[in-house]
């Protein structure tokens, strides 16, 4: 593999141009580790590739999970809502319970586990607890908190009562055990990750090389964990965030993409792939970075999100503007929290410009070196729009109360922005 970057480049903006030979690709570049045990690193190049395969794959929703409170004294919001509703109305709309927190026994000293989170809960029935009298096992349903739907959650040791809270900690009571929320890491949706018309560097070829042997030592130089980067158009590399072929190395075979170049299948670790659409997202930074603002407005939340990600990763550091420059915000497309990181990142950098991708990142953007320094104007257009839709309510997609566009003017305004709103 070859860069113009030289020795000790290991990050993208380091990386150079990479050169290749080949009609096809590269599309990819894999940096990280192979055949480590515990720790690896995350910047070894392992292998420039034409396509991947069961990195981007569209998955169905998420199901609603089922969970049981055994041995309940529910207080609160939570008996207050088992007292006024009829059983015919558990399971529906009406019992809606939000978010409910699962936490251990306040402690002496800090605990070794925090806690679980239910969000979007409905209580869908109770009946008297069998193995405790005077209780009641209630049954929810809902979506415990992971990064993603394989994440094992582990059962803390120890804990023979479990205390329920609210948001704001509201109390809903006790329980002797909890059930359905608990459980191993899953098989990931997608088994395998190919890497199709893959030049291998030195690391790669060592775990090749160690295929089809039974050993554990052949086993562990089989592993690998590399981070995805896009090459562009011009040899450049910029990562994906959240994109990564973790796993074994199970088979490597000549590719009919070129002579020189395998087809390399890892048998994959358990995560989620990224969404198909991310691919679409990334042909608009291919060839040069965006030129046309709201390319991101078509998207739904999901993808918006994953927008905002990719210009995060195609970011240049540049000096803020000086303060009391002006931006002009175009609000035709806000109809959710994501749109306005994308509309917010294009008012202050550009087209495809970078600004948050989320209440901290947004934060830590206003505090400088992202573009623009306090105190800024804002002319916010067609505020109406968010008006409309960023209200008060329940976000299902974040699991958690929605944030509102009075939220981000009082957000903007303590970080001394000055806001026109049109």
């Amino acid at each position: 593999m070859t860069t113009s970057a030289g020795p000790g480049a290991n990050r993208p903006l380091e990386l150079g141009r990479w050169r290749w030979e080949h009609s096809v690709g590269p599309g990819w570049l894999l940096l990280g580790d192979v055949g480590f045990e515990g720790f690896y690193e995350d910047d070894i190049p392992l292998a420039l590739c034409a396509q991947i395969q069961g990195l981007f794959v569209d998955l169905p929703p998420r199901p609603r999970e089922r969970f049981t409170l055994v041995g309940c004294a529910p207080v609160g919001a939570l008996a207050d809502l088992l007292d006024r509703l009829p059983a015919e109305a558990l399971g529906t709309e009406r019992a809606w319970l939000g978010d409910i927190s699962i936490m251990a026994p306040p402690p002496d000293v800090p605990p070794v586990w925090w806690g679980e989170y239910l969000g979007d809960v409905v209580v869908v029935a109770c009946r008297p607890s069998i193995t405790m009298p005077e209780a009641v096992d209630v049954d929810l349903d809902g979506f415990v908190d992971v990064y993603d739907r394989t994440e094992a959650v582990v059962r803390p040791g120890d804990v023979d009562e479990f205390v329920l809270l609210g948001r704001n900690e509201a109390p809903y009571g006790t329980c002797r055990d909890v059930t359905g929320v608990f459980r191993e890491q899953a098989a990931p949706p997608v088994p395998q990750v190919r890497l199709l018309g893959c030049r291998p560097d030195t690391p790669l070829l060592a775990a090749l090389g160690a295929v089809g042997r039974s050993t554990e030592a052949a086993r562990r130089r089989r592993r690998i964990h590399a981070e995805v980067y896009m090459v562009a158009a011009d040899g450049s590399a910029s990562q994906v965030i959240g994109a990564v072929v973790s796993g074994t190395v199970n088979a490597g075979e000549p590719s009919r993409l070129g002579a020189g170049l395998f087809d390399v299948t890892v048998d994959s670790d358990s995560r989620e792939p990224l969404p198909l659409g991310i691919l679409g997202i990334l042909e608009h930074w291919y060839a040069r970075r965006p030129a046309e603002k709201n390319l991101w407005a078509g998207y739904d939340r999901e993808l918006r999100h994953h927008w905002a990600a990719v210009a995060l990763a195609h970011r240049s550091d540049v000096a803020d503007r000086p303060a009391g420059a002006t931006y002009d915000l175009d609000g035709r497309f806000v109809t959710d929290i994501e749109g306005f990181y994308c509309a917010i990142g294009e008012a202050i950098n550009g087209p495809g410009g970078y600004f948050g991708w989320n209440l901290d990142a947004f934060d830590d953007c206003l505090a400088g070196r992202f573009g623009a320094r306090v105190p800024f104007r804002l002319v916010w257009h067609d505020s109406a729009v968010a008006r409309e839709h960023l209200v008060a309510g329940y976000d299902r997609r974040r699991l958690g109360p929605a944030i509102t566009l009075e939220y981000l003017l009082d957000m903007l305004a303590a970080h001394h922005v000055e806001i026109d709103l049109r």
